[in-house]
């Protein structure tokens, strides 16, 4: 049997990993928990779901999903291409510096993605969205914006995702979450659709102790 997942990107490395590590066959789609949504939302076939707790409430609360876990929280942070100098991000004039003077900027989705929609409002409240505007490089979810980043040839490009998508991708290293004052972390849960057999097997391994090393490696936090 072939495990059908529609996660968020930022499981994507536990989500694999842990289907290696057990054997298990999957078809799986990764993305910006918006366009995930929307797919299980026009019917896509899928015996575990991994969105943000806020949507798997939702889904649960219609009576779409049954059971539920929380993986742990994620949080958003800095990226640079392996072995370029890390900038300073530790406050606000920090990260408004090194994003000024960044020639590319690398991030998700701002309407669909967690870690997009969140940066985006950091650049408004930072008053650099304009500077910046010509430096964004906005890709469809966190995980081909770090790839992107990684494959750059701009000299101090910088990127902003999800940590866990930052760790799960060769040629990025994380600087940092961001500071405080612009932290977010958000909480991922499963949501499971096949109650039974290898999908209820599946959803136990990810969110029960058997993972808990690995999605802490990960970036997931609890």
């Amino acid at each position: 049997m072939r495990l059908r997942i529609l996660s968020a990107g930022a499981a994507q490395g536990v989500v694999s990993a842990l289907a290696a590590r057990h054997e298990f066959a999957l078809e799986a789609q990764f993305g910006a928990v918006g366009a995930m949504q929307e797919k299980f939302d026009a019917g896509a076939p899928c015996d575990l779901i991994v969105l943000t707790r806020r949507q798997i409430d939702a889904l649960q609360a219609a009576g779409r999903i049954g059971a539920v876990a929380d993986l742990g929280r994620v949080r958003t942070g800095i990226a640079v291409r392996t072995g370029d100098p890390a900038p300073a991000i530790r406050d606000r004039a920090a990260l408004a510096s090194a994003l000024l003077a960044a020639p590319e900027i690398y991030h998700p989705d701002a309407t669909r993605a967690t870690a997009g929609i969140h940066f985006a409002k950091v650049l408004a409240a930072l008053e650099v969205a304009q500077a910046a505007a010509a430096r964004l490089r906005p890709h469809p979810n966190g995980a081909s914006a770090m790839r992107a980043l990684a494959a750059s040839a701009a000299a101090g490009a910088i990127g902003c995702t999800q940590i866990t998508e930052i760790r799960n991708t060769p040629g990025v290293a994380l600087v940092g979450p961001l500071p405080p004052e612009f932290e977010l972390a958000t909480t991922y849960s499963a949501g499971l659709c096949s109650p039974e057999g290898d999908p209820r097997r599946f959803f136990e391994l990810l969110s029960g102790e058997a993972s808990a090393a690995l999605r802490s490696a990960a970036g997931f936090e609890f």
